[in-house]
């Protein structure tokens, strides 16, 4: 028997957690520093474990659409966090390095970071943990299916 409403699916479920989440981790961010947003700081992180990224590819992984990753790039670049440079050989297209603030602003979030999974995932086993990750990944496998 289908739910009788939205907010009766596990997916609608699935989307309050993800907003919960993010609203959790804004609220920890702003109380470790100012002026940085969970986006922000995603992009930040993504460069710095991926410094030779697209920004194409860069957007993809923090879920972003390409307006989107563009205004993101352009505050981080503002605030001093990021460089960005006119690609070496194909000039429709920029190099993004962190900065020395970039890297320092990374290194004081991480504290906060790992508050935030722990909070979101305390009480979880292992083995929770692992059936959820893999029903996740059957759930994105079959919306990624449909797609063909």
């Amino acid at each position: 028997m289908p739910p009788d409403t939205p907010q009766q699916t596990v997916l609608y479920t699935l989307e309050q957690a993800i907003k919960v989440y993010r609203k959790l981790c804004q609220q920890n961010i702003d109380r470790a520093m100012d002026n940085l947003t969970v986006d922000q700081g995603l992009a930040l992180m993504v460069l710095s474990n991926y410094p030779a990224l697209s920004q194409q590819r860069l957007a993809e992984l923090v879920f972003k659409d390409k307006a989107s990753i563009t205004r993101i790039i352009e505050l981080l670049v503002q605030k001093g966090l990021l460089l960005r440079a006119a690609h070496t050989t194909d000039k429709r297209k920029s190099d993004l390095q962190l900065t020395d603030r970039g890297r320092q602003t990374l290194a004081q979030l991480s504290p906060t970071i790992q508050l935030n999974q722990q909070t979101a995932l305390q009480g979880l086993s292992a083995a929770e943990l692992a059936q959820f990750d893999a029903t996740l990944r059957k759930i994105i496998a079959n919306c990624t299916a449909s797609d063909l």
